[in-house]
């Protein structure tokens, strides 16, 4: 039996990625820039948005994750000139035809998406992220009140809540790292990704509606 194989869109370093492996994928990322410390099993420097639709049906999953400045709360203002992806990716993977998952942030356009945050995973970070997918997943509820001591993330910053902005950038990107479920990327890297639980996760709940499915 082959191994699946999915396709990580705008996959940064490979948060994403990484938990498309834990999920038992083998995965090929696609990203406009280089990324030197990408820990998939390809990588491919190509816009995300221009790959041939041949190219895209040679996957048994897509993942996807534009860039979310246009739609965070914390950046919206100063992305008056980024493009709002949303909408035509949806539209090429729905002409693909291949099962798929939209990640963004709150605020962006998705449609009946799945909210999952890193606190419901166990993880010390706070980093609501919202799932469109082609099939149900079964949502996870955030945990009332986010008590504890966790980690924000954005900005190039790590914070930790009871510090805030007092803290900065004097938190060490080790804690942000352990937070997050991550031990490679740098500080920015770390910034733009997720959680490998998250997607790894959304991979799991499709592996089981396939079977149920087929």
């Amino acid at each position: 039996m082959r191994q699946l194989r999915a396709l990580d869109l705008f996959c940064g370093a490979g948060g994403a990625t990484k938990g498309l492996q834990k999920a038992g994928f083998q995965v090929t990322g696609v990203d406009i820039n280089p990324q030197p410390r990408y820990c998939g099993d390809i990588f491919i420097q190509a816009n995300a948005m221009l790959l041939p639709y041949a190219s895209l049906k040679m996957y048994d999953f897509i993942w996807a994750s534009p860039p979310c400045q246009k739609y965070s709360a914390a950046t919206r203002h100063l992305a008056n000139h980024k493009p709002q992806l949303i909408e035509p990716l949806r539209a090429i993977l729905d002409c693909a035809g291949v099962h798929y998952c939209i990640e963004n942030t709150p605020g962006a356009p998705l449609r009946n998406p799945t909210i999952l945050c890193g606190l419901s995973f166990g993880l010390n970070v706070k980093r609501h992220r919202l799932h469109e997918t082609t099939f149900p997943v079964t949502p996870i509820p955030c945990v009332p009140g986010h008590p504890g001591d966790w980690f924000v993330i954005f900005g190039h910053e790590v914070r930790s809540r009871l510090h805030g902005h007092a803290a900065g950038r004097k938190n060490h990107l080790a804690d942000g790292r352990k937070a997050m479920g991550i031990d490679w990327m740098t500080r920015e890297e770390l910034s733009e990704s997720i959680p490998p639980v998250y997607s790894e996760y959304i991979a799991k709940e499709f592996l089981k509606w396939r079977e149920a499915a087929a």
